[in-house]
């Protein structure tokens, strides 16, 4: 499966704005961009085949990782947070056009 992806790595300093995505895939989105989440600035973001939307977040001192589907009109997002085991496989798993019920123990969050 592929997708476009957008990103921030603070450290490096290197990112691709959301207007840029580049098609990956699955695997290299596990293998290249999930180890380079290193800090509270680094995002990971993952458009679908309609345009639908899953930003990843790092909290690497919680070791941990907040996944979440914005509802930009809503001003608010359903998310849960993963640690980096299910997080491969959530992304492994992901269908072509991504659903709340696809991630279970979703919450939902105002911005």
């Amino acid at each position: 499966m592929h997708y476009r992806v957008f990103y921030l790595f603070d450290r490096s300093g290197e990112s691709i704005s959301s207007a840029s995505a580049v098609e990956m895939s699955v695997r290299s989105i596990c293998e290249q961009l999930l180890p380079r989440l290193q800090c509270a600035d680094d995002y990971l973001g993952i458009i679908d085949a309609e345009e639908n939307l899953m930003q990843i977040l790092c909290e690497l001192e919680a070791n941990r990782y907040w996944v979440e589907l914005p509802l930009d009109a809503a001003k608010a997002s359903y998310g849960r947070y993963l640690d980096l085991d299910q997080l491969r496989a959530l992304l492994l798993g992901l269908p072509a056009v991504f659903d709340r019920q696809d991630i279970p123990g979703l919450e939902y969050r105002p911005w």
